[in-house]
């Protein structure tokens, strides 16, 4: 990802006041910095890559249209994420999109739980992939607020602050949803091997 020398040192929060202040290359280097973590994010919410790309696009499109009540309460990132949160949300309410898909990333140790290494085989590779869309269809399925939670967490690698940030939700409730949503992701999974053989 190319980074302009003239911004490599400066934080997203100087970034921003530099937008502000009619440098239309500063919010490029926003977008540039950001663009991948808010498609993922906006992937795993919606399921579906062409509403990813179009949620994502809104999302920079709204926080360049919101720079000047960027009040610096909150880190870019989280701000970023809330937007992005906030498209998905519409879209779905929008289309009423009910998808089984979900996206592809690597897993961090608690997906690794239903995700077990094996060693490359076909065979392997082929029941891998089977897994992995069991695995997609368990969390495409969990509620919407469940499954935010899990992306943010498991997937973007957010803190729980971040995600009480950005969610706008007290910590305690974060905590709980994503205690709830693995939950159902095991319950979901248990029969995996037997739908597998």
């Amino acid at each position: 990802m190319y980074t302009s020398p003239m911004f490599k040192d400066l934080t997203d929060e100087q970034l921003v006041a530099l937008a502000v202040g009619e440098d239309p290359d500063a919010f490029g280097e926003i977008v540039r910095r950001w663009e991948r973590k808010i498609f993922a994010l906006c992937f795993g919410m919606l399921t579906r890559e062409d509403e990813a790309r179009d949620a994502a696009q809104e999302t920079f499109i709204a926080a360049y249209r919101n720079l000047k009540n960027f009040r610096g309460e909150a880190k870019v990132s989280s701000w970023l994420h809330r937007i992005a949160v906030n498209q998905c949300l519409t879209t779905k309410r929008r289309n009423k999109i009910r998808s089984e898909e979900f996206l592809d990333e690597e897993t961090n140790e608690e997906e690794r739980i239903f995700l077990a290494p094996a060693r490359y085989s076909p065979a392997n590779s082929a029941e891998q992939t089977e897994r992995l869309g069991h695995v997609r269809r368990a969390v495409g399925s969990l509620p919407t607020e469940l499954r935010q939670v899990v992306v943010m967490k498991e997937f973007e690698e957010m803190t729980f602050q971040e995600i009480s940030e950005t969610l706008e939700l007290p910590l305690s409730t974060v905590k709980s949803r994503l205690y709830a949503a693995l939950k159902q992701l095991r319950s979901k999974l248990e029969r995996l091997p037997m739908e597998v053989a």
